[in-house]
């Protein structure tokens, strides 16, 4: 059999079961590790043209700015479709829902191991962006209803682990094997793993009832005046800077370390290995301490992205330097993701958490895409020397956004509170 309904509700139960009350509940890890298994393929169809940049380039002779441009077209297509998507699905059942993205993922890879021509390859990679953009507005709340809220954090930080699985193992692995046998046979290799995904989430992956219900007495508000709002804006935001800031550099990291650094090409699957373990570091730090020190582990660990960034800057051909740079670099960003996803789940009501999943899969993909488009811009014009001092940058505006916007919740929350009548109406946001 499969996993049970979790949330299904029965005739003698007028509430659906959550998991905060049923007496019956467990913690979720084979789910949560199937959710991060989907995500593990998921990155690396997104990031496996960073690392294939020169075979790309070399196959269909293109500039590296123009296969660059294939990350900025997958994630414009993620911005323009996750949230009006999110919206037309939202009455699918979240279980079939994750079957039929990871199809279109399997088309979309499929498509893009036997592309003949770069345009075909950029159709390939529209497709794969569509069902990204779906995909993370689904994920990205589903490990949220499977589990209390006490143990959010915790649950991100499981499937999170599938994305850094995915620069450990995916993106390098698939860089060695495009450079070995082909690129081709990567993304066709994605496409076989997809199906095999497919089938475990038939098999264990419980049924979630997302959203909530009215109760009796209950009013519903429109959702822009849901009071969770201004968080999740404010949230968004700060995707949009530092991820900006962090792509812009990334998408290009191989040529800058062949080019500025010196590194041979036949080094950088490793180095691309060694940022994802560093990486996966960070992640699970993220898993113990972004619900206990929520704002200050996020602020922290900007800090340190940023730090890192400017010695590369700085000293870009001092081999020590620049590797140990990007091990600090990768360890801090590890955890980045999960924090802002854990602290958008808890600041979103149930109400609006699927369409906040959707708004941060969009500004997400947006700073991608735009960093991604940025990067190339500077290099064509600036040269690479530029990419992480414009990444220093960022990361600074993004930090101090993080500090101002920490301050503006809580006035305002303390104010909710202070105004708050002691007999009301329960209100559900929409």
């Amino acid at each position: 059999m499969g996993a049970p309904d979790i949330h299904s509700s029965s005739s003698s139960t007028p509430k659906a079961m959550t998991p905060a009350t049923d007496p019956n509940y467990r913690f979720p890890w084979v789910a949560l590790l199937i959710l991060a298994a989907a995500i593990f393929v998921a990155v690396t169809s997104e990031f496996v043209p960073v690392g294939l940049l020169l075979d790309l380039s070399r196959t269909f002779d293109v500039s590296e700015a123009q296969v660059g441009s294939l990350v900025t077209i997958f994630a414009g297509a993620v911005v323009l479709s996750a949230a009006p998507l999110t919206a037309l699905t939202h009455r699918i059942p979240r279980k079939t829902l994750v079957i039929i993205v990871l199809l279109v993922f399997a088309v979309g890879n499929g498509l893009a191991a036997v592309a003949p021509t770069f345009e075909v390859l950029v159709v390939a990679r529209i497709i794969g962006g569509v069902a990204h953009g779906l995909f993370w507005s689904v994920v990205g709340a589903y490990a949220s209803y499977m589990v209390p809220r006490h143990h959010i954090g915790r649950a991100v930080a499981i499937t999170s682990g599938g994305g850094s699985a995915a620069f450990i193992l995916g993106v390098p692995l698939g860089t060695a094997l495009g450079h070995e046998v082909g690129w081709r046979l990567t993304f066709a290799i994605l496409g076989g793993a997809i199906f095999v995904i497919i089938l475990l989430v038939l098999k264990f992956l419980p049924a979630i009832r997302h959203g909530e219900q009215l109760n009796t007495g209950e009013i519903a508000i429109p959702m822009r005046k849901d009071r969770t709002l201004l968080g999740v804006i404010f949230i968004c935001s700060i995707v949009v800077v530092v991820m900006t800031g962090q792509y812009l550099f990334y998408t290009y990291i191989s040529p800058y370390l062949t080019q500025m650094a010196g590194f041979d090409e036949e080094t950088i699957p490793g180095v691309l290995f060694l940022f994802g373990g560093a990486g996966a570091i960070g992640l699970v730090f993220a898993g113990f301490l972004g619900d206990r020190f929520p704002r200050g582990a996020l602020i922290v660990s900007v800090g340190v992205v940023a730090a890192s960034v400017l010695a590369i800057a700085l000293f870009p051909t001092v081999t020590g330097v620049v590797l140990t740079a990007i091990v600090v670099w990768a360890i801090a960003f590890g955890g980045i993701p999960a924090m802002m996803q854990a602290k958008l789940l808890h600041t979103a009501s149930a109400r609006i958490r699927d369409a906040s999943s959707a708004w941060y899969t969009s500004s997400f993909n947006l700073a991608i895409g735009f960093g991604a488009f940025l990067g190339g811009a500077m290099l064509n014009t600036y040269g690479l020397r530029v990419l992480p001092f414009a990444d220093f940058a960022l990361l600074l505006a993004g930090l101090v956004l993080i500090i101002v916007s920490n301050a503006i919740l809580r006035s305002r929350e303390r104010k909710r509170v202070a105004s708050r009548p002691t007999n009301s109406i329960p209100i559900i946001r929409k």
